[in-house]
């Protein structure tokens, strides 16, 4: 099994460097290069070889990375997907608001469903996507931008104007989540304030930025807690725990007698229904047009689905100490226990009784502890990205995720070793 230490280094490392999805594939790409992969132009004619490594990036914030088979056009698929993106505050456009004061906040919109009061006084920063002025209309240029240090803060109103605020604080997504960045003399120096930071972050001029899908996030690195640092906390693990999981396990196996995929989608937390989204048809083309390179017919990809099985990667919620009365009197697992399946009677996951039998006995083969999550039958829980992905392939598959606390919060929390763990069992399943 992998050491758990240096393991979460790692992790840390690409958590740290992924504050947001652009970033996260962007780190991605780094690795996969590193390693000898191809990247694909999906508007150019593909010549793949057996046995050769490639990848595709989607609109920057999704990415597909496969090693081809040597087995022929139906030999099948081992697939583990994940998903790039996390609940977090987007900037607005024309965001700047002034204030008393000069204090100038900035105009934000939440993304998914996190955890809003954990975000106050806090120090934050911008990082994302600003599209630039290209050659033509219909092709404009893309940078990716991150600012190191901490820009900006929603500083929490003083108790002593909301005496009852532990009692419960209902919060407007508009008033209350404002960040403040700057205090300036007059109203004119706001105007464009934050473009001509990102400008000259950049070395262009305002005029050539277009737009941008820009984020906050914590400039907090993630760390080890506890005795003896039993307890791994940081931002995103939802669910780039997996990604960074997923990925390790792809760069750090070799079989060909299938092809294996990590795809890594966007827009997870808002449903999926994007272009880069697991609701769309991205993945299936993506498998379809590699029989077709390997000289199959559509009947090859049939046959080949078939064979195929896919690990849908996404946190689970961990056993909270303090709130027993949530979980599932004998399903709920515990953060060190192990990757965790994922069931639910209503079908919110892809998971079933074979699924899960076929991802125990991976566990069992990489000697690694697994566990169960289902949910208490008097609360709701969300789905993922197994099911969706069947509405699109016939796949069979299981839903899965590492134990964790505190999920959508700023910050959350999993055992160290249940890292060491998952990736333990994703060498196995791509080595079989």
């Amino acid at each position: 099994m992998e050491d758990i230490k240096v393991t979460a280094r790692n992790l840390m490392e690409f958590l740290n460097e992924s504050p947001v999805n652009f970033l996260a594939v962007k780190t991605v790409r780094r690795h996969l290069d590193a390693a000898g992969f191809t990247m694909l132009d999906p508007a150019a004619r593909w010549q793949l070889q057996p046995g050769g490594k490639y990848y595709l990036v989607k609109n920057s914030s999704a990415i597909f990375a496969f090693t081809v088979t040597t087995e022929g056009p139906d030999a099948g698929f081992r697939i583990i997907s994940a998903h790039s993106d996390s609940p977090c505050l987007r900037i607005k456009p024309k965001a700047e608001m002034i204030s008393e004061g000069g204090v100038v906040r900035l105009n934000v919109e939440v993304y998914g469903g996190p955890i809003l009061y954990t975000w106050f006084d806090r120090p934050l920063s911008v990082a994302g996507r600003v599209v630039l002025r290209g050659e033509d209309p219909l092709h404009p240029r893309t940078e990716i931008v991150k600012f190191d240090r901490p820009l900006l803060i929603i500083p929490h109103l003083a108790i002593h104007f909301n005496r009852a605020v532990n009692e419960g604080n209902p919060l407007s997504k508009q008033k209350d989540m404002l960040p403040v960045i700057a205090i300036v003399r007059d109203a004119a120096e706001k105007d464009n304030l934050l473009l001509r930071t990102v400008a000259d972050a950049l070395g262009c001029r305002v005029d050539d930025i277009l737009d941008f899908d820009l984020s906050l996030f914590d400039t907090t690195p993630a760390c080890t807690v506890g005795l003896d640092d039993e307890f791994l906390t940081s931002g995103r693990l939802d669910d780039l725990s997996m990604v960074h999981g997923a990925m390790t396990a792809l760069l750090e196996t070799s079989s060909t007698a299938q092809t294996r995929v990590m795809a890594v989608f966007d827009n997870e937390e808002t449903g999926s229904g994007t272009k880069q989204g697991a609701a769309s048809p991205v993945l299936a083309q993506l498998l379809r047009r590699i029989v077709g390179c390997l000289g199959g017919c559509e009947e090859d990809y049939l046959r080949s689905i078939d064979k195929s099985f896919m690990i849908s990667a996404d946190n689970a919620h961990a056993f909270h100490p303090n709130y027993a009365e949530k979980y599932d009197p004998t399903n709920h697992p515990v953060v060190g226990g192990g990757p965790v399946i994922k069931i639910n009677a209503n079908c919110k996951y892809m998971t079933d009784a074979e699924s899960a039998a076929v991802f125990r006995s991976i566990c069992d083969k990489a000697g690694v502890p697994c566990q169960y999550f289902v949910n208490h039958s008097d609360v709701a829980g969300g789905s993922t990205l197994g099911n969706i992905l069947t509405s699109q392939i016939d796949l069979r598959g299981v839903d899965m995720g590492e134990a964790i606390w505190a999920m959508h919060s700023i910050r959350e929390t999993m055992a160290t070793k249940d890292h060491a763990y998952t990736i333990a069992a994703f060498k196995t399943f791509f080595d079989l």
